[in-house]
């Protein structure tokens, strides 16, 4: 499957992401990836639009790991955003195989007992177990806003906050 990047970031497309890591990954093709998004007809119709000139799709996970394995798809260099570490990780057990796997932005959510691990990155105890899930996998999470930024390892910043 031809995913060069998966990134988890609740913000979806934003300036970070249309500019520096669609250019940096070389990517010619972003997906969105979240069941409720794609459900959202307002969502799929604006999100393309914040693109900025980049194919872009807004797919449940099921159709990303659909597409993803389809013959168009072979022919891509596609950067998947998942807006949730849950959505991420169904994709891996789903069978979709992304080179890399970043953790971006990902605003606390009214209501939910979080923690800001980092700046701009927070957690709860749940999201911290489903990372873990993932890093399980094989994958190394790293966390790094900008491309050029250095990488922590996510998991890493997760102990030292006690999660």
């Amino acid at each position: 499957m031809p995913v060069v990047h998966m990134r988890i970031d609740n913000r979806l497309i934003h300036g970070q992401v249309t500019v520096a890591w669609v250019s940096a990954l070389g990517a010619d093709h972003m997906i969105v990836c979240n069941d409720k998004v794609a459900r959202d007809p307002i969502q799929k119709m604006m999100l393309p639009q914040a693109a900025r000139g980049v194919k872009t799709s807004v797919l449940s996970v099921d159709d990303t790991v659909a597409y993803a394995g389809s013959p168009e798809a072979a022919r891509e260099k596609i950067f998947v955003i998942a807006k949730f570490p849950t959505d991420a990780l169904e994709l891996l057990e789903k069978g979709l195989q992304p080179k890399e796997i970043n953790v971006g932005n990902q605003a606390p959510i009214p209501g939910t007992k979080y923690k800001m691990v980092l700046k701009s990155v927070a957690a709860t105890p749940e999201d911290a177990e489903v990372y873990r899930k993932i890093a399980a996998r094989g994958y190394k999470l790293t966390c790094k806003m900008m491309p050029t930024d250095p990488a922590e390892d996510f998991i890493e910043v997760l102990a030292r906050k006690g999660l």
